[in-house]
């Protein structure tokens, strides 16, 4: 099969699209061709060389893919050959075929094309372990998500709106705040025009919000635990902005406010099962009703998963780039 390898860490241009052996299928798995794959913020770290594939995992990248199954292990019974699936990966998504355990594929959700399911696994799952699982975002509370043009965030906001919650935004223009508002998102804050802290406190009486969903990390940690109401919960799930931060440990007590961190690729396969069996559950049924939309900003062949990637690393796109094998 052709795979995209990455060549040595580096810029975007090591990725290079090879002949490679056919993943081995184990009994428990399922061998999926792949029709589509996504790209998320932890694969251009791989090929820069600081976020390696959990052991036993596939060496190339990719987090998630639709496809169609091509063979299934021998204590597999809930898929058969030709079904079309899609599926959350701990690597090999950019490939013409991975395997894949069987708890953590999915049905193609109904009215959504093979290729765009290609868009959902990752953010379903990350978004639905984080703030709703480990977050316990409820009806009626509010919620701030930074990055909400990204993958993840055009994901969150549709989500949230879903179950009844009260929707902030950071983003960085005016395009990437109107896509957001366009979602369902009821406060906007332009991060680079407004102090999105004073601008929290002012739509919320100085209550702050009820949950946070961060990918930025060290330089907002104390900002975000300012705007915390009682009893607030802050998500972590990235460090693009760094990961030593010094915080003012007063200002966690008096609020009873509780710091989580997470990642989904690192997590053990029944962890993940969980996970997929819960987001199929209850976040499958939002989107086969409409409610939750993939938001795709391009697609491109697998054989420019290079130009893919700097798209991703520019920060111009609104929602998901995806890679068509």
């Amino acid at each position: 099969m052709k795979a995209i390898v990455i060549s040595e860490p580096g810029a975007p241009e090591v990725l290079q699209l090879r002949e490679v052996e056919d993943p081995q299928v184990k009994d428990d798995e399922v061998l999926i061709r792949v029709h589509a794959t996504a790209l998320n913020r932890a694969d251009t770290l791989q090929r820069l060389g600081s976020y390696s594939p959990p052991p036993g995992s596939s060496p190339y990248p990719g987090l998630e893919c639709s496809g169609t199954v091509e063979s299934v292990g021998s204590s597999v019974s809930r898929w058969k050959v030709g079904d079309q699936v899609c599926a959350l990966l701990s690597g090999g998504g950019y490939a013409e075929k991975v395997a894949v355990p069987v708890g953590q594929v999915l049905p193609i959700p109904a009215g959504i094309s093979l290729k765009d399911a290609a868009a959902f696994p990752e953010v379903a799952c990350t978004v639905w372990s984080t703030v709703f699982m480990m977050g316990r975002l409820s009806p009626a509370e509010s919620f701030l998500v930074h990055g909400g043009s990204s993958g993840i965030g055009t994901f969150a906001i549709q989500m949230a709106k879903h179950q009844g919650v009260r929707v902030f935004v950071t983003a960085g223009n005016e395009e990437k705040l109107a896509a957001c508002k366009e979602l369902g998102a009821d406060v906007c804050i332009n991060y680079k025009t407004e102090d999105f802290v004073a601008r929290v406190k002012a739509e919320t009486d100085g209550k702050g919000v009820d949950v946070i969903l961060d990918c930025i990390g060290a330089p907002y940690l104390q900002k975000n635990l300012d705007i915390l109401n009682f009893d607030g919960r802050l998500c972590i799930i990235g460090l693009m902005g760094g990961a030593n931060a010094e915080i003012k440990l007063s200002s966690l007590l008096p609020k009873r406010l509780t710091v989580l961190g997470a990642a989904l690729r690192p997590r053990s396969k029944e962890n993940k099962a969980v996970v997929v069996a819960e987001v199929e559950k209850i976040v499958w049924p939002a989107i086969e009703a409409g409610k939750v939309k993939p938001v795709i900003y391009k697609y491109l062949p697998l054989s420019q998963a290079a130009e893919a990637h700097s798209l991703m690393e520019s920060s111009s796109h609104i929602g998901k780039i995806l890679l068509v094998t």
